[in-house]
């Protein structure tokens, strides 16, 4: 599997040099409960929230045997995710072999050397991103 984030249809394009381990989507229901005095408490079934999910791993400083990409090294990586929330744009999260392609909006972005190999290891937080769709009614 491998990882690609994207703005502006593919304007421009980077994949992740090394893929997390794991990740989760998680996938939240806007449920609501309500206590009635007859039946006690009732479950109303909601609407779907937005998906999430939390990717953490490191741009390399140097060029490592299992990269998956050599395009950019560490500080380049950070430019360029600071620069895409600086342009306040939805990103495409795309992970090949799985049926992942969203559009997403970047929720947090924490990032730091860490153990003096210059590595700069992250944790993106990501949220899903619904583009408004307006129904037109003929008249």
């Amino acid at each position: 599997m491998d990882i690609f984030l994207s703005i502006n249809n593919r304007e421009q394009v980077i994949q992740l040099p090394v893929v997390p381990s794991e990740f989760k989507i998680s996938s939240p229901m806007n449920n609501e409960t309500f206590t009635t005095i007859n039946q006690g408490v009732l479950k109303m079934i909601g609407q779907r929230g937005l998906k999430s999910l939390t990717i953490e791993s490191f741009f390399p400083a140097k060029d490592y045997p299992f990269l998956r990409s050599r395009e950019y090294f560490g500080w380049q990586y950070v430019d360029i995710i600071e620069a895409w929330i600086d342009r306040r744009v939805p990103i495409r999260l795309i992970a090949t072999n799985t049926p992942i392609n969203m559009a997403m909006t970047i929720e947090n972005f924490e990032y730091g050397p860490q153990d003096g190999s210059g590595d700069i290891y992250y944790s993106l937080q990501l949220s899903e991103f619904k583009f408004i769709q307006f129904e037109t009614r003929l008249v």
